[in-house]
């Protein structure tokens, strides 16, 4: 286990994830939230298998399965990386039956804590799409909104938001 919430636990991905790593990887719902292509089961379980082949050498990315501590069941996915300007940011994905029911506010709450508190991190970042407007809403609960910028790797307008860990501390 990597940390956990209330309701969450966070850990190491699995090849035993691959189905329902797919259900994720694999809806467009999901995918056109993040910009990325939908990925068919088999680049889906390549992807899979690279996150957990390089998980022990990964430096500026982190990526981890999020379990429901009620029945065990996979929900998404959350992460560390490095956005466009080298700070550490967070993120997170959650197959679609598990949208609405207050896990995304949970994982970041829980991710930019861990951050803060336990990976001795200054300045926790998050870029979301614009229409991705349930993210949005998510963020501003924690961070604050830094920029607006078109992003052209995927395409679109994303919105940066910014926390430092003094200002966490303080809140939380």
């Amino acid at each position: 286990m990597i940390f956990e919430t209330d309701r969450l636990t966070i850990r190491l991905l699995t090849k035993e994830d691959a189905d329902l790593y797919f259900d994720l990887m694999g809806n467009p719902n999901v995918m056109n939230l993040v910009p990325r292509p939908v990925m068919s089961r088999e680049e889906s379980n390549k992807h899979l298998l690279c996150v957990i082949n390089s998980a022990p050498d990964m430096t500026n990315k982190k990526v981890w399965a999020i379990d429901s501590k009620i029945d065990n069941e996979f929900i998404g996915i959350c992460a560390f990386l490095k956005n466009d300007d080298h700070e550490n940011e967070i993120g997170y994905r959650l197959r679609e039956k598990f949208w609405k029911k207050g896990y995304g506010t949970e994982i970041a709450r829980g991710l930019i804590d861990y951050g803060f508190k336990n990976m001795n991190m200054d300045l926790i970042t998050a870029d979301v799409i614009t229409t991705n407007l349930g993210s949005m809403k998510i963020l501003e609960k924690f961070l604050i909104l830094d920029k607006e910028f078109f992003n052209p790797n995927d395409n679109c307008t994303d919105r940066r938001y910014k926390l430092d860990k003094e200002t966490w501390l303080k809140r939380f």
